[in-house]
């Protein structure tokens, strides 16, 4: 590990709006505040909105900039990456964000019954080959409904176009609510102000995509709680692009 990756980690330490419990230590030590955010962190009874892979963590703190009668946790493993929200949000003195850098595999653990109101999913990594690994699959959206309110909101935000079809399927699978769907964030005539200002927002990565040419691809929808969830059983093309850091690892072109 690199000199500055350990300065980051060891300033991590220090930082009031980060929580570290990657799956090593919660085994050891049990997370306290689960259930308890708004109570012993927030200090107010506003929503709670999770993003989850945040990376860098600049999404949840534009949220947080935008909304500031809505509480944000930025959810990662990576804690180097994470060290520039979360000190940009001390910079600041924003209170209503924290970031907590675990394991999503995981996350139902630090959340309880309907302490969360919406998740953002940005960016994640599309999983061609793997759909339990899908931040959008039954195994995880089962895992949501642990913490989230009933038809609370799921934002999914990719340059994946496997994902968003994936998504798509799944949603109408479900028969879960859509609320919005488009396959041009950036060009689509049809999304309303309020929405267009939350999705300008742009991480690091994404205007990386952007740059490249690639469409962004937006979609919300609700997860209700009585719904049996079941995973689509079709084949979807897989993305005929390397995307950052993300290669293909296999020379099929479709997978389910």
């Amino acid at each position: 590990m690199g000199k500055g990756k350990l300065q980051k980690f060891a300033e991590m330490e220090t930082f009031e709006n980060v929580f570290q419990y990657p799956f090593s230590v919660i085994e050891e030590r049990p997370f306290e505040m689960t259930g308890r955010w708004h109570e012993d962190y927030f200090k107010n009874a506003n929503p709670i909105v999770l993003e989850l892979g945040c990376g860098k963590g600049e999404y949840t703190v534009e949220l947080a900039r935008l909304f500031p009668e809505m509480n944000f946790i930025g959810v990662d493993i990576k804690g180097a990456r994470m060290w520039t929200g979360a000190k940009m949000a001390l910079q600041e003195g924003l209170k209503n964000v924290a970031f907590l850098r675990t394991n999503i595999e995981i996350i139902d653990r630090f959340f309880g019954p309907d302490e969360v109101s919406e998740i953002w999913l940005t960016f994640s990594d599309p999983q061609m080959k793997n759909p339990r690994k899908r931040l959008t699959s039954t195994y995880f959206l089962e895992r949501y409904r642990h913490f989230l309110i009933d038809g609370g909101i799921i934002h999914v935000k990719t340059d994946s176009n496997f994902l968003f079809t994936y998504t798509d399927y799944m949603v109408r699978e479900n028969q879960l609510p859509l609320l919005l769907a488009t396959t041009d964030l950036y060009h689509d005539e049809g999304i309303d102000d309020a929405t267009r200002r939350i999705l300008s927002i742009q991480t690091y990565y994404e205007q990386m995509w952007i740059s490249r040419g690639l469409a962004i691809k937006y979609m919300k929808f609700r997860l209700p709680q009585a719904v049996a969830l079941r995973e689509p059983d079709v084949e979807i093309e897989l993305d005929d692009y390397r995307s950052y850091h993300r290669p293909k690892r296999s020379s099929k072109d479709k997978a389910k």
